[in-house]
């Protein structure tokens, strides 16, 4: 065995030499610090091994005596002194002075006991039961399955109510921010509330202020305002590219909108600059009681052929049929933006083998978020233009011009009454957007703006990060 000595001004420097010196495996005796430095004695592996195995000549090195059992006291006595005499050899005098006069009888072999265990086996332990590995393995999975579910739940709590004290400080602040401009910027808070009492969402009326160049005159503002909403707003203009250049039209929306009198209007419009040969009516009402007979007797006044489809196959028959028409409008049935069939007849009309554009007519009395809605529901693969309905019975109007606006539809015709054809009028972006801002309700409390700009606020994060 060879100890060796380290010595180093540190712990770490002296490890190191007996790394470099030893190897990995080396072993530390000691570990002290003499005259200001630290010394450490280390032997080998090796030498702790060879300390460990015992020396072959010693005691310790022998085989274990194997110790054998008799059954019998008189056979154990005799035979060992028969075995003696047949390994080690006698001198012939001693042999034939102990040897009897006569020759006796053989002895009988001895018999020998069963070896008796030794120390390890009487100690070893009794022989446990197998354990079965598949049990303990599914036991183990549902475990780790238990909790990781726990956890999974206690994170997706943990994560909920982050979100909701990030949504209440950004409430908060979002608060404090709008109470400071409005202080310091008065004429923001004068034109949001025009803004909103016209009709318009606060996420838009919101968007708007953030926009607002720099001016202290409400009147200014108001201006720039109703100039940038009416850039936004887009009309046809004229309808002269409409009627003159045709194709087929589908008039598609909710229930009640006034489809049906809205295909009458443009109808009468189409008769009375290219005659009746050159319009084609189709309906696909045949689920309301009367709906195609209504059509059926604006068709009968006009002199213009009414068909009725059921399905897809019937559609394309009849636009095969009626190629040769410069006009044709579709009259579609009514229904909610929140039925499965708005899909079906969308893609009915995609699947006719023509060019069908369809033209969404949007109710001016419905509210802001049910245009949205509907807009969603009736967009399919893009809408080629909309139609403002039911305008004479709208308290505001800026509800409507807001969905046309965020929605980037292309407004074409703006109706306001039952007389066909009189009450349909090409959209005016100008005359639009006066008409919002003078026919307007109630304006919001000044306690109720913050909430509203906070609100507003939330959902554009939202729109924004999804």
């Amino acid at each position: 065995m060879k100890v060796k000595k380290f010595t180093a001004a540190t712990s770490r420097d002296a490890l190191r030499k007996v790394r470099e010196a030893l190897g990995p495996d080396a072993v530390i005796l000691s570990n002290r610090p003499v005259d200001g430095q630290v010394e450490i004695l280390a032997i080998d592996n090796d030498d702790v091994a060879s300390l460990s195995a015992p020396v072959s000549d010693s005691v310790m090195g022998q085989p274990q005596p194997q110790l054998q059992h008799f059954d019998s006291v008189a056979p154990a006595a005799a035979a060992p002194f028969r075995r003696l005499q047949d390994t080690v050899p006698v001198a012939p005098a001693f042999v034939a002075s102990t040897a009897p006069a006569a020759v006796p009888a053989p002895a009988p072999a001895p018999v020998y006991a069963e070896p008796a265990p030794t120390y390890a086996e009487r100690r070893a332990p009794a022989a446990e039961p197998a354990i079965d590995m598949s049990a303990m393995t599914s036991m183990m999975s549902a475990a780790i399955a238990q909790a990781k579910e726990s956890a999974s739940a206690e994170m997706s709590g943990m994560m909920n109510e982050i979100r909701a004290m990030r949504g209440l400080m950004e409430t908060q602040l979002a608060e404090l921010s709008w109470n400071a401009t409005s202080q310091r910027e008065p004429h923001k808070a004068a034109v949001l509330r025009a803004m909103l009492a016209a009709g318009f969402s606060a996420t838009l009326a919101r968007y708007m202020i953030d926009k607002m160049p720099a001016t202290k005159d409400a009147a200014d503002a108001m201006r720039w305002v109703k100039t940038v909403l009416a850039r936004n707003l887009t009309t046809i203009g004229s309808e002269d590219a409409m009627l003159e250049q045709g194709g087929v039209f589908a008039l598609v929306g909710p229930t009640g909108v006034g489809k049906t009198t809205t295909t009458a209007k443009l109808a009468a419009r189409c008769v009375m600059r290219h005659g009746p040969d050159k319009l084609a009516l189709i309906t696909t009402d045949a689920y309301r009681i009367g709906g195609h007979e209504q059509l059926r007797i604006y068709g009968k006044i006009l002199g213009v052929m009414v068909h009725s489809v059921k399905d897809e196959a019937d559609l394309r028959i009849a636009l095969k049929e009626l190629r040769n028409k410069h006009t044709v409008l579709i009259d579609t049935i009514g229904m909610s933006q929140r039925d499965h069939m708005v899909a079906e007849q969308v893609a009915m009309l995609s699947g006719s083998g023509a060019d069908v554009k369809r033209l969404l007519c949007l109710n001016s009395t419905s509210t802001n978020e049910t245009l949205n809605e509907v807009v969603r529901a009736y967009q399919g693969s893009g809408l080629h233009g909309a139609i403002m309905t039911k305008m004479d019975e709208a308290a505001s109007i800026g509800g409507v011009l807001d969905i046309v606006i965020r929605q980037k539809l292309n407004l074409h015709y703006v109706s306001n009454g039952q007389r066909v054809p009189e009450d349909l009028h090409v959209a005016d972006r100008a005359l639009l957007i006066d008409r919002a801002f003078r026919n307007r309700g109630a304006a919001p409390t000044d306690a109720d703006l913050p909430l509203m700009m906070a609100a507003a606020a939330a959902q554009a994060r939202e729109v924004s990060h999804g």
